[in-house]
C-alpha cells in the first residue's frame, strides 16, 4: 500500500516514496469486531456490549497506565432485508364467509446494518503537536480534509482487482459522510459507506465476492505539505474472505435511540444494549471473525 514518502529525488519531491514498515505504524491493532443490526450502529465506543471498549473503560477507570488512547474506525452500510424471511403463505383467506383463495404476503422489512469496527491502540500518549494528535484534537472540517484510506486487494476475482484498485487511496472525509465521537480518551470515526453511490457500488461489488477476497486497508491522517511527509498509518487491518453471515446481531432501541444506562467515567456514555445469545451463531461468529488479523500480526507471524 503506497502512501507519500518524505525526500527523496524523482522530480516528485518525495511524494511517491515507499511507505513505511509495520513497526512504523503509530497506533498497534486491538481488535476487529462484525456486527450487524436493524439500524445504523453509531458510536459503538460508547456501548457497553463492545468487549474492546468495555476493556479500555475499565482499564481507564483503574487508571492503567497502558490505556492511553483508543481509536476506533466504524465502515457503515446497509444491505436490502432477506425477504424470504418475510413470506407469509395462506392456503386460504376467508372474508365475511366467502373464501378469496389462496393469497401469498410479503411484508417489506428494514434493511440491516452491518458494521465492521477496526480499533487501534496507542502504547504511548500522542502528542498534540504531532499530526495524528492535530487530527485527535481538530475540528470535523480538519478531519474530513486529512482522514484517508489505502487498500489493496491481495486475492479476489480479476473484476473486484481491477475496480477497487481504480480508488486504492482515497481521503474518506471527502468523498463519504463522517461522523467523530470522542470521549474519555478515546475517538471513533464512523464511515457512511451508503453516503456515495459510487462507494456502495464498489462495495456491493465487492461483498458479491466477500468469501473469495482477502483486502489490505490502511488508515492514515493525509500529510498536506512537505513537512508533514512522510505519511504514516495509524492502523491496518488485513479482512480474508469473510462472511456476512458471521457479524454478531446487536439490537437496538426503537426508532434507532439507544438511551443511556449510566456512566462510567468522564466522556464515557454506557447505553443499553442487547446482544442475540444464540450459542451456534455466537461459535460460528468467532470462528470467522477469528480469520481476519491485522496486517501487523500478519507480517510477524501472528495467527499462524
Amino acid at each position: 500500500m503506497a502512501r507519500r514518502g518524505g525526500g527523496g529525488g524523482g522530480g516528485g519531491g518525495g511524494w511517491r516514496g515507499k511507505a513505511p514498515s509495520a513497526a512504523e505504524w503509530l497506533l498497534r491493532p486491538a481488535g476487529v469486531d462484525w456486527l450487524r443490526s436493524h439500524s445504523r450502529l453509531d458510536h459503538v465506543l460508547a456501548r457497553d456490549d463492545i468487549p474492546v471498549a468495555a476493556a479500555f473503560r475499565r482499564a481507564r477507570l483503574r487508571k492503567d497506565p497502558s490505556a492511553h488512547f483508543l481509536l476506533a474506525v466504524n465502515l457503515q452500510v446497509r444491505f436490502p432485508p432477506d425477504r424470504s424471511h418475510l413470506r407469509v403463505d395462506a392456503d386460504r383467506i376467508v372474508c365475511d364467509n366467502q373464501s378469496l383463495g389462496s393469497v401469498r404476503v410479503q411484508v417489506p422489512g428494514r434493511p440491516d446494518a452491518y458494521s465492521a469496527v477496526f480499533y487501534f491502540a496507542a502504547e504511548a500518549a500522542i502528542p498534540a503537536e504531532s499530526l495524528l494528535g492535530r487530527f485527535v484534537h481538530g475540528d470535523d472540517a480538519y478531519r474530513n480534509a486529512r482522514f484517508k484510506i489505502v487498500n489493496r486487494i491481495v486475492k479476489g476475482p480479476w473484476l473486484v482487482r481491477a475496480t477497487v484498485g481504480n480508488y486504492a487511496a482515497c481521503l474518506l472525509g471527502r468523498a463519504l459522510t463522517c461522523r467523530y465521537h470522542g470521549g474519555d480518551g478515546y475517538l471513533e470515526i464512523d464511515v457512511d459507506i451508503g453516503s456515495s453511490a459510487i462507494a456502495s457500488a464498489i462495495l456491493h461489488l465487492a461483498l458479491g465476492a466477500v468469501t473469495s477476497v482477502t483486502i489490505d486497508m490502511g488508515f492514515l491522517v493525509e500529510s498536506q505539505s512537505e513537512e508533514e511527509l512522510p505519511e504514516r498509518l495509524f492502523g491496518a487491518v488485513r479482512i480474508a474472505q469473510m462472511e456476512m453471515g458471521a457479524a454478531k446481531y446487536v439490537e437496538t432501541a426503537p426508532d434507532d435511540v439507544v438511551p443511556e444506562a449510566g456512566r462510567a467515567g468522564a466522556g464515557f456514555r454506557v447505553h443499553s444494549a442487547k446482544v442475540a445469545n444464540d450459542s451456534r451463531h455466537q461459535e460460528r461468529a468467532a470462528g470467522k471473525v477469528g480469520r481476519s488479523m491485522s496486517c501487523q500480526e500478519r507480517e510477524s507471524g501472528g495467527g499462524g
